[in-house]
């Protein structure tokens, strides 16, 4: 392979199909020889048409640089000429390769036959944890240069950098993963095979011993480090006076700023953690809360010899916590803290379960590129945390195959089992950091784990009803249950029930292999005769014939008991039942190492349709009074679309259950930006059941904080409510460009609606306004909200629209973030299940429903809004408001008295843009 030669290969055209008349108007080709450039080629080709203005904004290749070039035909023989016993490279290999050969065969030449390689496959298993595999975030984060993204040359050198670096690091893998992605690679796209081949062939040849690995089977793990031991002293002293923190912050943090209320902060939550009481904390931005309740937390540990316990609801603030945050207090107390980052069981991966998948041979693509990504990732995981890969969709359900469970098989070998070594860690930790699921889960399991804990710091408090709604809820999907039944098959389909049926027929009689069969068929029609009946519900149900997703309670389509409710629970039952009986009978002493894989997925499946059993008895079958039981369909798929969800209305008794005996001893913080509103300190508090004695504090930041924000609200934008979603969408686009251009990007557009935000990034697309903006739409640009954070945090000419969860728990600090744009007022949809269930609930009552619960909750969110723009008192932003309802309604006030103490000025959208331009460019 080190001698072998490269073609890489970028082309720009006019469109995607040759077929269809599409021609190129560049080329570039990269020869590399012995991982060394030896030349290069490039050109533009005239395309015998004019260029679409969207490519040429793309590309930047417009009709006068082509003018003088030739057709194609005039370079083919070149261009074959250079490829010639070379293997074909290029980012999608696929495109680039099929548009080529297209052009070869119109200009008379024979089709290129030979090996190809795509960088964005290989990119894939080398580097599982990339946030991107676009060719200009791959190049960014290898520090590859590619300044004219979308221009032939550059791309192509890009490229031909981004395969050499795939090389060197397909090198530093130990052998026996190498060995292992060969023997698995021969299913992919393109010829990987040949890489991995020669990359074993020198590894093998180079006889260095791989270190800090451990082996379990055929797989290699990285070596876990030993425990961080915190050399922190027991004796450290708490800072009682403001000078002592002064004194103690000034000499270990950058810029230190004073701020009295984080002091205070600090003093309450000490003082409650050493009364072993609890309080309730709203601290808004700008008071410093994470290094505000850090400090008192982790001395008091230390002083105590006991652990405290930071539960938060997001994955962002939790590696923020461990990256960041942690580090800064060990620089102010000068020690190490023994942290540790425990998650609930399913988030790390089951490498008994894994290492029997990967025996099995009928895998899909996906699962095979999935499959691969993780024997890498497993050389450089210290976590062992499946949220670290970036898998593509049917990569997903790959991974939910391979997670850790309740009933994962337990060896006595805890070396290679990341969530027992997390537990075993999390025994001698000073601070244990963890999510809300994670605590909330200590009611469902046999031996709780947080019972030893001293103290419970409860950040992003308001999310912990949420989280809560969450442990006690049940969702069916369609998708979900025939994906199961799918895998499961009958006689003449090639799934785990004909494998067994072969596997052990001279073990089990063929008369249980067919009553089983014969059961399994009945379960499969039942639920079918189900689904069935919902999508005909649903035609007598529906109030808006217009609307493609559908939501209907449970009780309004079934207001009677249906006997298939009944039924299909016996028949699974019964299922399981048999295909236990099988496995106890058949000889699983005489088995075949390629048989146990199957054995095993046979035993997952059991176990699966148990778990779904339970669901279906919770959803149709047990008690509905507390919950709010829906189904939501789409009218474009049914019954394809159908998910039903069962969630509780209030989370009071879970929140009691949870921390009753922990009220008696121990300490507990509730503490989030969001806990109150204008008119009810309590809301939140309320909510989670906690009592009326606990006392409330709130603490804001200096005005001065604030004195880089702005608010202005829109006056000129259409009343929402009277004139049509198309025409206000319109209008939000127009407003979004402008305030785009005005701010140069770093802008966040806030939606309360996927559908709006949608249609308004569509439409900005189309109008091709800001397409040297890269634009980055949560349900749009694929990738999680994370992902998508941290590319927009990578542009400076960046835009990023959400909805729902980019309103809270997303920290963008300086300059990366100038304006935060407010769609639409923040009201939850009155047709929203939950929402509607404790409307009806409160309307029996007598209360109001809209001021005690729709107001509050989206002047909560609205609050939240805001906290994205300034995250420290050198931020400079501003917060614009495009729902007029805000100055025209009478409830307005509650949402601009919610604000901090700013400016908040109301214009037209033509003096607002003018005042952006001026404020920016001061």
């Amino acid at each position: 392979m080190e001698s072998q030669k490269f073609a890489i290969v970028d082309l720009e055209t006019t469109g995607h199909s040759p077929a269809n008349g599409d021609r190129m108007i560049q080329i570039a080709i990269v020869i590399m020889n012995d991982w060394t450039v030896e030349k290069t080629f490039t050109t533009f080709i005239h395309p015998g048409k004019s260029i679409p203005l969207y490519i040429q904004d793309l590309t930047n290749i417009t009709d006068e640089d082509v003018k003088d070039a030739l057709p194609f035909e005039a370079y083919a023989d070149k261009i074959f000429e250079l490829m010639q016993d070379a293997i074909f490279v290029a980012h999608n290999a696929d495109f680039d390769l099929s548009f080529l050969q297209a052009e070869f065969v119109r200009a008379g030449l024979p089709k290129w036959r030979g090996k190809k390689i795509d960088t964005v496959e290989l990119a894939k298993i080398v580097f599982p944890t990339s946030l991107s595999y676009k060719l200009g975030d791959l190049a960014f984060d290898l520090n590859i240069p590619l300044d004219h993204a979308h221009r032939a040359d550059e791309d192509a050198y890009a490229c031909a950098l981004i395969l050499k670096k795939c090389w060197e690091e397909l090198l530093l893998l130990p052998q026996t993963t190498l060995e292992q992605l060969h023997k698995q690679s021969f299913r992919l796209k393109s010829n990987l095979s040949h890489v991995f081949f020669n990359a074993l062939q020198v590894k093998r040849s180079s006889n260095n011993e791989q270190k800090n690995v451990v082996y379990y089977k055929d797989l290699v793990l990285r070596k876990k480090e030993r425990l961080n031991l915190s050399t922190l002293d027991r004796a450290v002293n708490y800072p009682s006076s403001s000078e002592e923190k002064v004194s103690l912050f000034k000499g270990s943090i950058v810029n230190f700023e004073q701020r009295p209320n984080q002091f205070e902060m600090m003093d309450l939550i000490w003082n409650h953690l050493n009364m072993r009481r609890e309080v309730v904390i709203e601290a808004s931005t700008g008071i410093g809360k994470t290094l505000g309740y850090l400090l008192p937390a982790i001395i008091y540990a230390k002083q105590n010899e006991s652990k405290v316990c930071i539960s938060t609801y997001t994955s962002h603030l939790l590696e923020q916590l461990l990256t960041s945050e942690i580090t800064k207090i060990e620089n102010i107390l000068g020690g190490s803290i023994h942290s540790v980052l425990l998650k609930g069981m399913h988030h790390y991966i089951d490498i008994e379960r894994f290492s029997q998948i990967i025996q099995m041979k009928s895998l899909s693509y996906d699962e095979t590129l999935t499959m691969l990504q993780v024997l890498v990732w497993l050389t450089k995981t210290e976590t062992g945390d499946l949220e670290e890969l970036n898998v593509s969709g049917g990569g997903k359900l790959f991974l939910d195959k391979i997670r850790k469970s309740p009933d994962s098989t337990s060896n006595q070998n805890d070396s290679y089992d990341y969530y027992q070594l997390a537990l075993l860690e999390s025994d001698k930790a000073d601070l244990i950091i963890t999510n809300h699921s994670m605590i909330i889960a200590d009611l469902n399991r046999r031996e709780p784990i947080f019972n030893n804990i001293d103290g419970f710091i409860i950040d992003e408090a308001h999310q912990f009803i949420q989280a809560a709604q969450m442990r006690d809820e049940s969702i069916l999907t369609y998708t979900n249950w025939k994906y199961a039944f799918g895998q499961i098959g009958i006689s003449t389909d090639d799934q785990v029930f004909a494998s067994m049926k072969e596997i052990f027929k001279k073990d089990v009689p063929i008369q249980l292999f067919n009553e089983l069969e014969n059961v399994f068929i009945q379960m499969v029609e039942l639920f079918d005769q189900m689904m069935n009946k919902i999508v005909q519900r649903f035609k007598y149900t529906t109030r808006n014939k217009f609307e493609t997703k559908q939501i209907a309670f449970l009780d309004d389509l079934f207001q009677d008991s249906e006997p298939i409710a009944l039924e299909l629970p016996k028949k699974i039952q019964k299922w399981v039942d048999l295909a236990q009986k099988i496995v106890s009978q058949a000889n699983m002493e005489q088995l075949l190492q390629q048989h146990v894989s199957i054995v095993e997925q046979w035993k997952y499946w059991i176990r699966e349709f148990k778990i779904k059993a339970s669901e279906w008895d919770e959803i149709f079958l047990n008690d509905n009074s507390h919950f709010s039981t829906w189904v939501e369909t789409d009218q474009r798929n049914v019954p394809g679309s159908i998910r039903i969800y069962k969630k509780p209305i209030d989370v009071k008794d879970t929140v009691s259950q949870l921390f009753n005996d922990v009220r008696r001893n121990r300490a507990i913080i509730w503490t989030s930006g969001t806990m109150t509103v204008p008119n009810n300190k309590r809301y939140i508090a309320d909510q989670l059941g906690i009592s009326k004695e606990t006392e409330v504090h709130t603490f804001i930041a200096n005005e001065d904080y604030y004195s880089g924000a702005k608010a202005y609200i829109v006056t000129d934008m259409p009343d929402i409510q009277g004139v049509s979603q198309n025409e206000y969408v319109e209008s939000v686009a127009l407003a979004v460009t402008r305030t785009v251009r005005a701010t140069e990007g770093r802008c966040f557009v806030l939606f309360t609606s996927q559908e709006m935000l949608k249609k308004t990034v569509e439409l900005i697309q189309e109008s091709e306004l800001l397409h040297e903006y890269m634009l980055f739409a949560q349900g749009v640009t694929p990738g999680s909200r994370m992902r998508l954070l941290k590319s927009f945090q990578k542009f400076n000419r960046s835009v990023l629209f959400g909805t729902n969860s980019f309103w809270e728990g997303v920290d963008v600090p300086g300059d990366s973030l100038s304006a935060v744009i407010i769609v639409r007022l923040p009201f939850t949809a009155p047709e929203e299940p939950i929402f509607k269930a404790k409307s009806i609930k409160l309307t029996q009552q007598g209360r109001n429903a809209f001021t005690d619960l729709s107001l509050p909750d989206a002047v909560i969110r609205f609050k939240q809004g805001f906290g994205r723009l300034i995250r420290s008192s050198t931020d400079k932003g501003v917060f614009i408001i495009l729902d007029r309802r805000i100055e025209t309604k009478s409830y307005g006030k509650e949402f601009t008295s919610a604000l901090p103490p700013i400016s908040i000025q109301k214009l037209t959208l033509q003096d607002m843009v003018q005042e952006l331009e001026h404020w920016y460019n001061s």
